[in-house]
């Protein structure tokens, strides 16, 4: 995943909490259990704050980085609270191919990383945070995958929003939001690769 932080979408430029930032904070390139920006709002307040991406904080053998149902008592608690949603901003997002490619080098054949983007620069996730023992956590609200996503991954994708329905899911009832959660128009996406920067150094 990867993402860039700006003043966007009402937010103003603060951050709520500077959090631990040392030289494994990336900005750029968002990765399971990384830290990362997002945005939320506290006491009528829009701003930036910085999470790990695990909204359980290392609780479960596996980072929790994207959930899919808000009808689950575990995350309809977060989903019903405005104070719990959040918004992570992205510039583009990764899946991998579902079959191996064997790049004829001799080494063994490796999936290949296919680059999301739309039709915003920088447009906003669906996402819910909670804090753990281990400081702020965030996840990324899933749905069904679009016609350009589901050849590649075709259980679920990320629920990008538009802009004008941002508001909505920092604000609106658990219901409004739940009717947020529906694939992004795949008209207005385009996908490049596959790429495979571990093996060839290409971005």
């Amino acid at each position: 995943m990867r993402g860039e932080p700006e003043t966007w979408w009402g937010s103003t430029a603060q951050l709520f909490s500077e959090g631990p930032r040392d030289n494994r904070f990336d900005s750029v390139e968002l990765r399971p259990k990384g830290r990362n920006y997002v945005v939320r709002e506290q006491d009528g307040e829009r701003a930036w704050d910085v999470m790990t991406w695990d909204v359980l904080g290392g609780g479960a053998k596996w980072p929790m980085t994207n959930v899919r149902q808000l009808r689950l008592a575990q995350w309809r608690r977060l989903a019903e609270k405005p104070q719990n949603r959040c918004i992570v901003p992205l510039t583009e997002f990764c899946e991998f191919t579902p079959n191996k490619h064997d790049l004829g080098d001799g080494r063994p054949p490796l999936k290949g990383e296919m680059w999301f983007s739309t039709d915003q620069h920088v447009f906003p996730v669906a996402g819910l945070w909670q804090r753990t023992k281990d400081g702020a956590g965030s996840t990324m609200v899933t749905c069904d995958p679009n016609e350009l996503v589901a050849p590649i991954h075709p259980k679920a994708m990320i629920t990008i929003l538009d802009p004008e329905d941002v508001d909505t899911w920092l604000r609106g009832s658990y219901d409004e939001v739940v009717a947020l959660q529906k694939p992004y128009d795949a008209a207005k996406m385009t996908v490049r690769g596959p790429v495979f920067p571990t093996r060839t150094g290409e971005e």
